[in-house]
């Protein structure tokens, strides 16, 4: 990788680190997040009207005024008692603590980001919300500090798009799941039909958008690093052409391998 294609990866990831740890600040004094250089409306396309309200009552306001995601993973991925998940990009731990929840107390969530501004706002959300099955960590989503086939789900909301290194990301959650595990993910995609300076002109970085695969490429990605039974469905428009969608992936088991 050449010098310019570093400092342009490092470029964008402080960018975002910026935006997110402005946002938990925000929170954190009473206000509401936002997702982007210029606040996005939270609406019925991004943030915490996404998830039902028995979902939100049941959380810290803090925890909801800090969703900035495009989806409701928790909604996407099935979990099921005793699950061990890891949410990619944590933020305020809203699907941290909403899958700590499903899991229950033979389960465990793992929430990972890179803010630590969100991180104290997340530690302050799980203390008032009382889930002791949680663990928070500190990283980024293309090195994930966990060891190989120790998580049952993946999930991520309106994340995976921000990141500059997206093989990096689709082999590192390969790596951590365990054989017959699964990701359940809301992401931004977008159409085929859109270069990505189409896409670019549609947002920027920590606005959310610019950065999404299309949907091939997605598949293809996901494909690259192992992934089976991969599934995209786009669930509303975010932007001309771009779209959040539910992502689903398997890494199969050896018995599945063998059949074949």
């Amino acid at each position: 990788m050449s010098d310019h294609s570093t400092d342009l990866r490092e470029t964008v990831r402080e960018t975002v680190r910026e935006r997110y740890a402005a946002a938990a600040v925000q929170v954190t004094e009473g206000g509401t997040a936002c997702c982007g250089p210029q606040p996005i409306e939270v609406d019925a396309t991004f943030g915490s009207t996404l998830y039902a309200a028995d979902e939100r009552d049941a959380l810290p306001a803090e925890a909801v005024a800090a969703s900035l995601g495009c989806g409701n993973p928790t909604a996407v991925a099935d979990l099921h008692e005793g699950d061990r998940v890891l949410d990619l990009g944590s933020g305020g731990g809203i699907d941290v603590l909403l899958s700590a929840r499903r899991v229950g107390p033979t389960g465990k969530a793992y929430g990972l980001d890179m803010t630590e501004e969100m991180l104290a706002l997340a530690l302050a959300n799980q203390r008032k919300a009382g889930a002791t099955n949680v663990e928070f960590l500190k990283g980024t989503i293309e090195a994930i500090p966990l060891p190989a086939n120790t998580i049952d789900v993946v999930i991520s909301n309106c994340v995976i798009n921000l990141s500059t290194d997206k093989p990096a990301v689709f082999a590192e959650m390969f790596r951590v799941l365990a054989p017959g595990g699964r990701i359940g993910i809301s992401d931004v995609v977008a159409d085929d039909r859109l270069t990505p300076g189409q896409r670019a002109e549609r947002g920027d970085y920590v606005g959310c958008i610019a950065g999404a695969l299309s949907f091939t490429e997605y598949r293809d990605g996901l494909a690259a690093a192992g992934f089976t039974d991969i599934e995209l469905i786009p669930t509303h428009a975010v932007a001309d052409g771009m779209h959040s969608a539910t992502v689903r992936a398997t890494k199969l088991s050896a018995a599945r391998r063998d059949n074949h």
